[in-house]
């Protein structure tokens, strides 16, 4: 559970920055009276809202398994992710209603320069710590610090449509402009938050593993074809940064219990070596067996059989015996 631990440790930085950035913003809107840098505010205080969300469901799924929960914790991540989607979502409907707002009751922007200089410095403290972020999201593999991270990013470019803006409106006059740019990062940041979403709703759901993980799983079983004569029903799904991974392997049923447990032990080991933080379950079944598979299963690409080493297993376990 250290690992999860030192994950949470990471949003602390986070949690700092977004007070920080928070802070800034805030001033820079209270002094500018512009629409675009209350929309950058608004989005720096949701990211500290979820940074502490965030850190609240790190430790949640931080606590080892117990009688209650035998897999774990780790799905709290997703919890994580979800609620900071749908927070950003929130902050882009707040977003709107101050932009349709300011285009109904028009006001000159004032104190321009100090506005951009806050909204600069807020910019490059959240730049740092998303790209430090998101280094430690491939790391780790966590879902929850990458979501922070591209939060942090989103808000970034949020940041500089916002000095484009003023700077468009310092030199033009155009006030309108302003509240153009508030609906720009309304809509900009809402997709940010749906995607998010869209990403935690398909770990609670227990999406299968990227197709290139299931590549190196499939390889693996493939090289030990001489030793085996197929599988099926592979089935993998992920909890935060841990991978469940599950199939029937076909063995010949003379084969002794010992030497099927040495070859799974032998398979385990090989598709750990390739993912990481991975929980293998493997279930054993007679080849001769009807009820273990059938030609049709093998026809619909349900089950993936080595023909060519069935009778020579056979033939050698005949021999042995």
């Amino acid at each position: 559970m250290k690992f999860l631990e030192r994950k949470a440790n990471l949003l602390y930085i986070s949690i700092g920055g977004a007070f920080l950035t928070m802070i800034l913003k805030s001033a820079g809107y209270f002094i500018t009276g512009s629409v675009g840098v209350y929309s950058d505010a608004a989005e720096s205080i949701i990211n500290l809202v979820a940074s502490l969300f965030a850190l609240f469901a790190l430790t949640i799924a931080s606590r080892p398994p117990d009688k209650s929960h035998t897999f774990g914790h780790e799905k709290a991540e997703y919890f994580s992710s979800g609620a900071e989607g749908a927070l950003i979502i929130f902050a882009a409907i707040g977003i709107f209603y101050s932009a349709s707002h300011r285009l109904l009751h028009p006001r000159t922007l004032v104190h321009i320069d100090t506005g951009l200089l806050m909204v600069a410095i807020a910019a490059l403290v959240n730049l740092g710590i998303a790209l430090f972020l998101l280094r430690a999201a491939r790391s780790f593999d966590s879902i929850t610090l990458e979501a922070d991270a591209r939060h942090l990013l989103a808000d970034v470019y949020t940041s500089g449509a916002v000095i484009a803006g003023l700077l468009m409106v310092k030199f033009t006059g155009w006030q309108i402009l302003d509240t153009a740019l508030g609906y720009l990062i309304g809509a900009n940041i809402i997709r940010t938050g749906a995607n998010l979403m869209r990403r935690s709703i398909r770990g609670l759901m227990d999406y299968r593993l990227p197709k290139a993980e299931l590549g190196l799983i499939e390889e693996v079983l493939n090289k030990y074809q001489g030793q085996t004569l197929g599988y099926h029903n592979l089935r993998t799904r992920k909890a935060g940064s841990k991978r469940f991974v599950e199939f029937h392997l076909l063995l010949p049923g003379k084969i002794s219990v010992q030497k099927a447990h040495d070859l799974c032990v032998k398979i385990e080991k090989e598709i750990e070596a390739r993912l990481d933080h991975c929980e293998i379950i493997i279930h054993v079944e007679p080849f001769e067996d009807s009820l273990s598979w059938d030609v049709k299963q093998e026809a619909e690409g349900k089950v993936f059989v080595h023909q060519n080493d069935a009778a020579h297993l056979t033939k050698n376990l005949k021999e042995e015996s």
